[in-house]
């Protein structure tokens, strides 16, 4: 009966709104296209709004969980048409709190304790209400002055219920519409419920907190506060409570005489440093969740709260990534199709010069203009665009990443509007790329890697063996053929040579990098134990190989 009242109110929203203007009617079955004729939303006259304006009140009216939803919708404009994601930007993280007392049961469940033995304040008025929780002030028995974060009641059994029918439509759409098996519906509606129950887990945001805390300890880019892991469950977070000024108030950061050039230039750092040195980043930076320390004026840092939603890169996204934007910085448009092939962003099949001409299309108006006029965030928007002609699927990596830095290149030209977003890119990517594949970064990744190859080097020859043997019993004769057993030796004498040739590599990348040393004894005094050790052990495997 509750499923069936829910269905009954999202059917009436959507008559009342006429959300199914939006259903692409002409690919229909016939048989739905008679239901659709008979159905009763032609009953409501069409509501004099844009079909942006008429998505968000209807998503509004239906509550939190599809407020949420229509909020990383927005953020999908390789989906929507820019009209309808600029309405659902308007969507704010703000619903009705629900009443304290329940907050203080759900707190008394989880820690097993009353309010009053865990705290020697806490303030039943919400701070704060947002899609799947509210915050309330408190004060810890020692002192220190606390944010307690908590889960709506019920809220989980809401979201399976409303979960389930967006499977429902998502399904229609991939089934009937053309567009729908490239767009990926039903993977939309999964990323969704995979972020809206990630976010029910309070210890999992807390451990993001203290993830992000630890990479950024000490800095003065940002700050981030404190878990208090004794009072953090599922559903309940206990935060230490930070001091201000919401980024999103420019008229008091200005009182404060804080340089909006260099908060703005910082946190344009903050984003790059997240994605490329850490591959951890706060992906939900809107200006709700930022916060400024105006202590120093002129050396500004940002407060960052609220890390339900973070992000990820994986090592050769990161590395495709950072040569695409930096080849784009050199309007080198072959190198940037070919990358995208490379990375199996777009199919292999795809044929480069079509792609390149695409390409340049799309970027050489853009960059005719000044560097600080062109927006990062809609140059990579417009370039997924283009990619769609090419059947790039979507990279769902990706958008959460182009998500995140529109929110940040839009809050920094809100601080400061002449903000030269590539300019304080381009030598951060430069620098990153330097390490990576630099005399430096083959080190570092000969440290991490070689201890595994040693273990792994005298095994080899017992894994070789035991595939013959497994050969051999396969075969009826139960003797290997001899296409499979040469097959095996140029796989062996494969590996053999790689591991040769890359050890050689980083003996002569050292040895040439020493040399270049001003103060070659010194600097060779100083080299950690394990730098000689790794070394000495890349030797030993050359003249094993060489033996």
């Amino acid at each position: 009966m509750t499923r069936l009242q829910r269905l009954f109110r999202i059917a009436w929203v959507f008559c009342k709104y006429r959300l199914d203007t939006f259903l692409p009617m002409a690919e229909l079955p016939a048989v739905l296209k008679v239901l659709f004729l008979l159905a009763p939303w032609h009953l409501f006259v069409q509501p004099k709004l844009d079909r942006g304006d008429r998505l968000r009140l209807a998503l509004q009216e239906l509550g939190p969980i599809f407020v949420k939803f229509g909020q990383i919708l927005s953020t999908r404009r390789d989906l929507l048409p820019d009209d309808m994601a600029l309405s659902l930007q308007q969507l704010q993280d703000r619903v009705p709190p629900f009443p304290g007392e329940q907050a203080q049961a759900i707190i008394e469940r989880a820690l097993g304790a009353s309010v009053e033995e865990l705290f020697a304040e806490f303030d039943p008025a919400p701070m704060a209400s947002a899609s799947v929780a509210q915050v309330h002030a408190a004060t810890l028995k020692d002192g220190r002055r606390v944010v307690v974060k908590v889960i709506r009641p019920a809220i989980e059994r809401t979201i399976r219920q409303d979960i389930a029918l967006m499977y429902f439509m998502a399904n229609g759409l991939e089934r009937y519409w053309s567009e729908g098996p490239r767009l990926r519906p039903m993977d939309v509606v999964r990323d969704y419920e995979t972020t809206i129950y990630d976010e029910l887990d309070l210890q999992r945001e807390a451990a993001n907190a203290s993830q992000l805390r630890r990479n950024f300890e000490g800095s003065s880019l940002i700050y981030i506060p404190s878990i208090d892991w004794d009072y953090t469950r599922k559903s309940v977070l206990v935060m230490e409570r930070i001091q201000g000024i919401p980024v999103a108030d420019v008229d008091a950061l200005n009182a404060a005489g804080v340089n909006m050039k260099v908060l703005a230039e910082k946190g344009v750092e903050i984003f790059f440093t997240q994605v490329f040195r850490d591959s951890f980043f706060h992906a939900d930076m809107h200006p709700g969740n930022i916060f400024v320390d105006a202590t120093y004026p002129n050396d500004p840092r940002y407060i960052a709260i609220d890390f339900g939603i973070v992000g990820t890169l994986a090592p050769d996204d990161q590395s495709y990534l950072a040569r695409n934007l930096l080849a784009f910085f050199k309007r080198d448009y072959r190198q940037v199709a070919q990358l995208h092939i490379q990375s199996g962003w777009v199919p292999p099949e795809t044929r480069v010069n079509e792609f390149e001409a695409a390409i340049r299309t799309v970027c050489e108006p853009i960059f005719e203009r000044p560097l600080k006029d062109i927006s990062f965030g809609q140059f990579l928007l417009r370039l997924f665009q283009t990619a769609r002609r090419f059947e790039m699927e979507v990279q769902p990596q990706l958008v959460l990443l182009q998500k995140t830095l529109l929110n940040v290149e839009g809050l920094g030209r809100q601080l400061y509007p002449d903000l030269d977003l590539w300019s304080t890119a381009q030598p951060f990517l430069e620098n990153w790329m330097r390490k990576r594949i630099g005399p430096s970064g083959l080190i570092q990744s000969l440290q991490s890697h070689l201890p595994a190859w040693l273990e792994q080097s005298p095994e080899m020859p017992q894994l070789v063996h035991d595939a013959l043997v497994q050969i051999r019993s396969a075969q009826p004769s139960g003797v290997p053929s001899e296409a499979v057993l040469t097959q095996l030796r140029d796989q062996q004498n494969r590996v053999n040579k790689r591991w040769r040739y890359t050890a050689l590599a980083a003996v002569l990348v050292c040895v040439a990098w020493l040399t270049t040393q001003d103060d070659i004894w010194t600097l060779a005094r100083e080299l950690p134990a394990q730098g000689w050790l790794m070394l000495g052990a890349a030797a030993v495997l050359v003249f094993r190989g060489t033996r």
